[in-house]
């Protein structure tokens, strides 16, 4: 197992550039706006964050892997806003130089669900988004989108899309069980996740996140057995000392050829 890698190692595959312009000023790396979308049966509206990048250039999904610039979003004022829940498209797997990065190259169609307080009212929207965008050397940028949402508004092809290639949930997988072995380390976790379902296809990759801040887990070893599939991590905390994990906060989306699963939590053995 490996534990939290060099930093001086992902700089020389991936120059990281601080004070990035807006993506307004960027044309030539990508554009973006927000699809305004449609007021759902719930009483939330239903919009996307759309992005076109230049060819030879990607994004990141919300785990961006070894060397990734995870995104982040900001939403403070908005109005009439109770919650907002993303639903991310299956990402890409890159691999370059030993290092595994997830994300999207070209698109990405964001689907985003925003709760409002008052379904009876109009909501406002606005969002400042940090992310990186990568080709030979990784950008950090930021850019900002706000709209007014329309109700009841058109539902929109490209989000329709996006939803459907979404990951699968356990049941729709056909994950009969999913464990996790816990093993103290001296800086950490050790975590092994037993999973029982069919093959995605191809060289399934495991990617498990903590629901914990402050908390690096690294890339998975995985094995197959049949219907077993088993992947080990090591999680570490970034300020040192113990982690307290809890186990339906873990996060496991396994990603094949075919499909992706996501499965919220693992039970004990």
């Amino acid at each position: 197992m490996t534990h939290i890698p060099n930093p001086l190692a992902a700089l020389a595959v991936f120059a990281c550039l601080s004070g990035a312009a807006p993506a307004t000023a960027q044309p030539e790396v990508f554009t973006a706006n927000l699809r305004v979308g449609w007021q759902m049966q719930n009483g939330s509206q239903m919009v996307a964050i759309h992005l076109n990048l230049r060819d030879g250039w990607k994004t990141y999904w919300r785990a961006p892997g070894d060397a990734g610039i995870p995104p982040s979003f900001d939403w403070a004022g908005s109005r009439n806003v109770k919650a907002v829940r993303f639903h991310w498209p299956r990402p890409q797997v890159f691999s370059l130089a030993g290092m595994q990065t997830f994300g999207y190259a070209q698109e990405l169609v964001l689907p985003v669900e925003i709760v409002p307080l008052d379904p009876s009212k109009p909501v406002e929207v606005m969002a400042a988004v940090d992310l990186g965008v990568c080709s030979d050397i990784c950008v950090p940028a930021s850019f900002r989108v706000a709209a007014v949402l329309p109700r009841p508004g058109t539902e929109d092809g490209a989000i329709r899309r996006a939803l459907r290639q979404r990951p699968s949930t356990a049941q729709e997988a056909g994950v009969s069980a999913a464990r996790c072995e816990l093993t103290p380390q001296k800086d950490g976790v050790k975590l092994t996740a037993i999973l029982q379902l069919p093959s995605l296809g191809g060289d399934e990759v495991v990617v498990v996140e903590a629901g914990l801040p402050g908390v690096w887990v690294s890339a998975a070893d995985v094995t197959r057995q049949g219907k077993e599939l088993r992947a080990e991590v090591d999680m570490v905390s970034t300020a040192g000392g113990p982690i307290a994990v809890q186990r339906d906060a873990i996060l496991l989306t396994v990603l094949g050829k075919n499909r992706a699963v996501e499965i919220q939590g693992c039970a004990a053995p």
